[in-house]
Parts: C-alpha cells; structure tokens; sequence
C-alpha cells in the first residue's frame, strides 16, 4: 500500500493539552517510614501530552499540525509552546492566568511506572469564548478538524465547533471523553476506546450487540462511523451498518498511553487525503502497533510507518 504525499495535508487539532512529565530511577529498597518503593531519580524526560501528542503524531507522520489550546501562564505552559515548536506544530496557545498548565508526572522504576501526579485546574469562560472566536477565524485553512477530549474543560464550546467545521464541510474526528456524547453529535467518526464505549453503550455479550449498540448511537449521535479502539482485541469500525475489524498487530506491547492519540491521528491524515475507510483502518492500526512498542506518549513516525506496511504484518 502506498502511503502518498502528506505535506500539503492541513489538520487542525483542538482540544486538552497537558505536559507529560516522567522521572526515571533505580529501585533498589523499601522505604522505612511507609512500605513503598524508593526511586532515585537519575533523569527527567518531558513530551506533550494530550492534544499536543496528537498535533505531534499528525506531524511525524508528514502532514502539516496546527494546534489550538489553552494554557497557563507558567512555566509548564512555556515549556509545552517549547515542545510543539519544536516538533513542527502551529500552536496557537492561548493563555489563561487563572489557571495552571495540565502536568501528568510519572515516576517509573526499573522500567515500569510506579506513579502518576496530576496537577490541573480547569479554564475560565472568558478564554474559552477567545479559543472558539480563533477556531472560527482559521476553519477556513484546514482538510480536517480533530477534537481531543480529556475531560479538563478546554472543550466546552465543541458542539458549537463540530457544527461550523460540518458547515464548512470539513471531515471532523472526536476522540471523546464522559458518559454523554450527545455533545459530539454530527461529527464525521468519533474514537472511544473500548472502557470509554462500554461507560456510554453498557457492556456486550458478543460481537453482535456490541455492533447493535454502536449502531444505535452512531443513528442517535448523527455520526458517519464509530470507532472502538480495544487493545488486544485490535478495533472495529462501524460505519453504515457495517462493521470493518482489524486484529490487533502481533508485537509486544509495552505501554499503551497514547495509543488513541496516534490512532485519530493517522486516521485523520488518511481521512483528509480521501482515502477508502478500510485503508484509512489499517494504516490507524498499524501506527498504534509502533507506538505500544515504546514508553510512554510517543509518536510513529512516517519512516516506521513505511517499514511496517513493508512488513509481513503490515501485507
């Protein structure tokens, strides 16, 4: 399968975005005040996370990231407009004093994570107002809109986002977030994973109902396709009355956190390059096999991706 030429792909990503941070150590005793591991922290490593991972995976991939947000006046926030700068992305970051730049830090021993710290505040309405005039103002430059949701606040206004992008007849993804996804109504496919589909749809017996269920809220939602990331059980694609499924890759999987942002990613990228669905699957699939290979929020690279096609997994 040829991949094509993605520089002149245009995709604009809205959302949460949060600076990953990890500390690595060695663990070689108890503490002696409480039965917990000591980490001897010996090097620190920072990635963004959340929208900016996905802005990040849509440009190692070869398309063109634009990224609009909020953030804090603060340092994580300067160092995350360092990061995405750095890694090719327009980022429109808009600041919001009240409140503090999303940080996730994780301290990881002997190569697995032994905990994770979250600071977060969420946005106020007048930054939020600012964000949704921006996004109405730059529509116009982009193939596709992809909204990442999670949970921080950053997309109040999305339902009224989803509607200009449809009007303007953008292609517009969702990688949702809550119990309710009535607020994403209309949108062209929308990403949860499977813990996220059974919170909104209830649990399944069997591949059946799971498809009459997302049958169901794919009609009830307005939405052209449903896509259930399901870890070792690969991800379906129900579109139409359909359902495409592809296994997951058989390689060893070290950590699956941001898995879905590099899924909605290159579906997004093949979406906007109007490719047949079950292509566009295939390609989300394989990129997602790169990226559980690796620590932490990553990025597949086009490179990797071509390597993997090439593959007889990716035959």
């Amino acid at each position: 399968m040829e991949l094509g030429d993605f520089s002149s792909i245009r995709l604009l990503v809205v959302g949460d975005v949060m600076l990953d941070r990890y500390w690595f150590g060695d663990v070689s005793r108890i503490s002696p005040e409480a039965p917990v591991p000591i980490v001897k922290v010996e090097r620190g490593e920072e990635r963004p996370g959340g929208a900016a991972n996905v802005a990040r995976n849509i440009a190692a991939l070869g398309a063109r990231a634009s990224l609009l947000s909020l953030v804090g006046d603060d340092e994580p926030g300067r160092k995350l407009k360092s990061l995405v700068d750095a890694n090719g992305i327009d980022a429109e970051l808009i600041v919001d004093r009240s409140v503090t730049t999303t940080v996730k830090l994780r301290v990881i021993g002997r190569q697995q994570q032994l905990l994770r710290i979250d600071f977060e505040a969420p946005p106020s309405n007048d930054v939020l107002l600012a964000k949704l005039t921006e996004f109405e103002r730059r529509l116009a430059e982009f193939d596709a809109v992809v909204f990442s949701d999670y949970g921080k606040g950053g997309l109040k206004h999305v339902s009224e986002m989803i509607r200009l992008a449809r009007e303007a007849d953008k292609t517009v993804l969702v990688d949702p977030k809550g119990g309710d996804y009535s607020a994403y109504a209309r949108a062209t496919v929308i990403t949860p994973n499977r813990a996220e589909m059974r919170e909104v749809v209830g649990r399944w017996k069997d591949e059946a109902e799971l498809e009459k269920k997302a049958e169901e809220l794919r009609e009830r939602l307005g939405v052209r396709a449903i896509l259930v990331t399901r870890s070792e059980e690969g991800m379906s694609l129900f579109l139409d009355g359909a359902r495409i499924h592809e296994k997951a890759l058989a390689r060893e999987v070290y950590d699956v956190s941001g898995a879905g942002d590099t899924v909605i990613a290159a579906l997004a990228i093949m979406l906007a390059r109007k490719t047949e669905w079950a292509d566009a699957l295939r390609v989300a699939n394989i990129a997602a096999g790169i990226v559980v290979g690796k620590l932490g929020t990553a990025v597949a690279t086009r490179e990797e991706l071509e390597a993997a096609l090439a593959s007889p997994l990716g035959r």
